[in-house]
C-alpha cells in the first residue's frame, strides 16, 4: 500500500513537470508564428495539459479499466469547470470574449452532450472514436484559418506590436522530454490507482473521478495560476474551455478508436452531471461576460458536493 502511494505521488510530480515542459516549448513555438493567446490557450496549451489525461485514459483502456479510463476524462473535466475555475474566478473575476461564449463553450457543450447521447448504447466504440476525433480536426482547422487571417490583418495595421519570441534547440528537447514524463507518470498512476482502489473497497470509477482526475488536471491548475498572475485571463480561460474540449474530442475519441470503451451506470451519472455544469458554466460566461466571484464559489462548492457524493456512494 505504501509503495503504491510512493507511485502515485511520483505519477503526480511526472505529469506536472511533462506537462508543465509541453506547455512552455509549445506556447514558445506557437508564439514564434505569431498565434494569439486565446487560439494558444485553445489548442497548444490544451492539448499539453490535456496529454496526462490521454496516457491515463489511454493506459487504462489497454488494461481493461473502461471506469477508470472514462472516469478520468469525466472527472478531470469537472474538477476542471469546478474546481479550477471556481478557484480562478476567487482569486479575480474573469472577464470573457464573445468568442468564447458564442463559440467555444456552446462547442463544448454540444460535444458533451453528443457523448451523453451515444453512451446510452451501452458503449462507446469506434465508431464514437472517429466521430469525435473529426470534430476536433474541423475544430483546430477553422482556429488556424482564424488565427491565420487574424494575423494578416494585424501585420495592415501600422505600428501594431508584435511579440518576438525566440526558439532553440533546448524548447524542441524539452516538448520531447515533456511527453517521456507524463508517458511514464500515465504508466505509474494507473496501476497505482487501481490497487489504492482494491485497497480500499473504492470503486475504480470513484478513484478515476477523484484522486485520479485530480492529479492528471495538476497541469491544469498550474498553468491557469500562472496565467491568472499575468494578466492573461484568454489564455485562462481558453486554456479551460480547450483542455475539456480535447479531453472528450480528442483523450475520449483516440483511445475509443484504439480501444473501445464500456459506460456503466455510474458513468452515465457523471456525464449527466457534467452535461448540466457546462451549461452551467456557459450561463456564467454569459451573464455579465465575466465568471464572478460568486459563481466561482458556487462552481467550488458543486464540486465538493459530487466528491462527496461520489465517495458516499
Amino acid at each position: 500500500m505504501v509503495s503504491n502511494a510512493i507511485y502515485f505521488i511520483i505519477s503526480i510530480f511526472l505529469l506536472w513537470f511533462g506537462a508543465d515542459w509541453i506547455v512552455e516549448s509549445a506556447s514558445k513555438i506557437a508564439k514564434k508564428y505569431e498565434v494569439s493567446d486565446l487560439i494558444i490557450g485553445l489548442t497548444i496549451v490544451a492539448f499539453g495539459t490535456s496529454a496526462p489525461e490521454f496516457l491515463v485514459t489511454a493506459t487504462a483502456a489497454f488494461k481493461g479499466l473502461s471506469d477508470l479510463s472514462l472516469s478520468n476524462v469525466v472527472g478531470s473535466n469537472i474538477f476542471n469547470l469546478g474546481f479550477i475555475l471556481g478557484i480562478m474566478a476567487l482569486i479575480k473575476p474573469l472577464p470573457t470574449t464573445r468568442a468564447l461564449a458564442l463559440r467555444d463553450t456552446p462547442l463544448l457543450l454540444a460535444t458533451t452532450a453528443l457523448i451523453l447521447g451515444l453512451a446510452y448504447f451501452g458503449n462507446l466504440g469506434r465508431g464514437a472514436g472517429v466521430l469525435l476525433v473529426t470534430i476536433l480536426i474541423g475544430y483546430i482547422v477553422y482556429l488556424i484559418v482564424h488565427s491565420k487571417r487574424a494575423s494578416r490583418a494585424l501585420s495592415g495595421i501600422p505600428h501594431a506590436e508584435k511579440e518576438v519570441c525566440e526558439i532553440s534547440k533546448m524548447d524542441w528537447a524539452k516538448l520531447v522530454a515533456g511527453f517521456v514524463g507524463i508517458a511514464i507518470g500515465g504508466d505509474f498512476m494507473v496501476d497505482s490507482a487501481s490497487a489504492i482502489a482494491t485497497h480500499f473497497g473504492v470503486s475504480n470509477w470513484v478513484i478515476g473521478m477523484t484522486i485520479v482526475a485530480a492529479g492528471t488536471s495538476l497541469p491544469e491548475l498550474a498553468t491557469c495560476l500562472a496565467a491568472s498572475l499575468k494578466g492573461r485571463n484568454e489564455m485562462l480561460l481558453g486554456n479551460l474551455i480547450g483542455s475539456d474540449f480535447f479531453n472528450f474530442a480528442g483523450v475520449l475519441g483516440l483511445t475509443c478508436i484504439m480501444k473501445p470503451l464500456n459506460v456503466s451506470p455510474e458513468a452515465m451519472s457523471g456525464l449527466t452531471i457534467l452535461v448540466a455544469m457546462v451549461a452551467l458554466v456557459l450561463l456564467f460566461i454569459r451573464t455579465g461576460w465575466k465568471v464572478s466571484r460568486t459563481e466561482g464559489a458556487i462552481l467550488i462548492m458543486l464540486s465538493i458536493l459530487r466528491w462527496v457524493q461520489d465517495f458516499m456512494s
